[in-house]
């Protein structure tokens, strides 16, 4: 049986990987976009589910999306939602 902590873990991620995540959302928004799907719902979709069939293959973004681990994105989201927050 696993020991469950009430402990905040403390996690920081590197600029680099930070701007890599944010250049292949926005690589496969573009080519969602291009397609015609909603980018927004596709990629909800894609993160709620973990099926990489609602990313199109085209310009290879489901590819590229699959190369990002799902919690770096929505890390990557939540802090460019919330930067101007505080």
């Amino acid at each position: 049986m696993s020991k469950h902590t009430q402990d905040t873990v403390s996690f920081k991620k590197i600029n680099e990987e930070a701007n890599e995540t944010r250049r292949i959302l926005v690589e496969v928004f573009n080519a969602l976009e291009e397609k015609g799907y909603n980018p927004i719902n596709q990629i909800v979709g894609y993160l709620v589910s973990a099926d990489p069939a609602y990313i199109t293959s085209h310009k290879n973004a489901r590819n590229l999306i699959r190369r990002l681990e799902r919690n770096d994105i929505l890390e990557e989201l939540v802090s460019f939602y919330l930067k101007g927050v505080k």
